[in-house]
C-alpha cells in the first residue's frame, strides 16, 4: 500500500455524507456501514496514528447523535471528528464531513468554571494580551475563530473593555475549513493537519496554562 493510499482521505468518504445527508436513518446505516468504516473510520484512524508522535493519541468521536435533548432526532452525525486532548476539554481536533476536511484547536468547556477561569484570564493584561496577539496571528493565517459567545457581552463587564470581543466568548476554537482539496486522498493531508495543529499549539498551550480542567460536572 502506498503512502498516500495509506494516509489519504479518500473522496468517498465525503460522498459517504452526502448520501447519509439523503437518508439519515439505521436501516440506511446499518446497509452502507462497512463503508463507513473503510472510507471515514480507518483513514480517520490513519491520519491520527501518523499525527501521534507529536501530538498523543487521538480519540475517534462515535457516529452516533445524542439525540435525548435534541428536537433533531437523526440518528447519526453527519461528519466524523477526532480529538487529541492536553486537557479534558482542550486539544486539537480534526474533521470530515460532505463539506470536506476541517482542522484546528482550542478548547470546549466541559465544566462551567473553565469559562470562569478564561475570562478572568482574558481580563488580566499580561495573559489577555498574549492571547489576543496569538489569535490575531491566526486569523492573519487564515484561520477562523469560533466557539459560543454570548450576543452583547458578559456580566459586569465594560463595553469599552480592550478585549471585549474575547471575553464574549464561553469557548475558543481557531481552524482552518480546507474543504476538497486535490490532496485530500493523498499522503499531503499529514503535513497539512501537522502544519494545522502546530499553528494553533499557542492556543491550545495557552488555555491549558491558564484555564486548565474542569473541576466542576457540566450542568444541563
Amino acid at each position: 500500500m502506498s503512502d498516500a493510499a495509506g494516509h489519504g482521505i479518500p473522496v468517498d468518504a465525503l460522498d459517504f455524507y452526502d448520501d447519509l445527508a439523503a437518508d439519515n436513518s439505521r436501516d440506511w446505516w446499518h446497509a452502507h456501514k462497512a463503508r463507513w468504516e473503510s472510507s471515514v473510520r480507518e483513514p480517520m484512524e490513519r491520519l491520527c496514528d501518523a499525527l501521534a508522535d507529536e501530538f498523543g493519541q487521538a480519540h475517534l468521536f462515535r457516529p452516533q447523535r445524542d439525540v435525548r435533548f435534541s428536537a433533531d432526532k437523526s440518528p447519526y452525525k453527519d461528519h466524523q471528528g477526532a480529538l487529541v486532548s492536553l486537557e479534558a476539554g482542550i486539544g486539537w481536533y480534526v474533521q470530515v464531513s460532505a463539506a470536506g476536511l476541517f482542522a484546528g484547536g482550542g478548547f470546549y468547556p466541559t465544566g462551567p468554571d473553565q469559562t470562569r477561569r478564561y475570562r478572568a484570564a482574558v481580563d488580566r493584561p499580561m495573559a489577555g494580551q498574549e492571547l489576543e496577539r496569538l489569535t490575531a496571528a491566526l486569523v492573519a493565517d487564515g484561520f477562523v475563530l469560533g466557539g459560543e459567545r454570548v450576543r452583547t457581552r458578559p456580566r459586569d463587564v465594560p463595553a469599552d473593555h480592550p478585549r471585549l470581543e474575547l471575553l464574549r466568548h464561553k469557548h475558543l476554537t481557531a481552524a482552518r475549513d480546507h474543504g476538497a482539496p486535490a490532496w485530500l486522498p493523498t499522503a499531503e493531508v499529514v503535513d497539512r493537519v501537522r502544519a494545522d495543529w502546530r499553528a494553533v499549539r499557542p492556543l491550545v498551550e495557552w488555555v491549558a496554562a491558564e484555564v486548565g480542567p474542569s473541576e466542576e460536572p457540566r450542568r444541563r
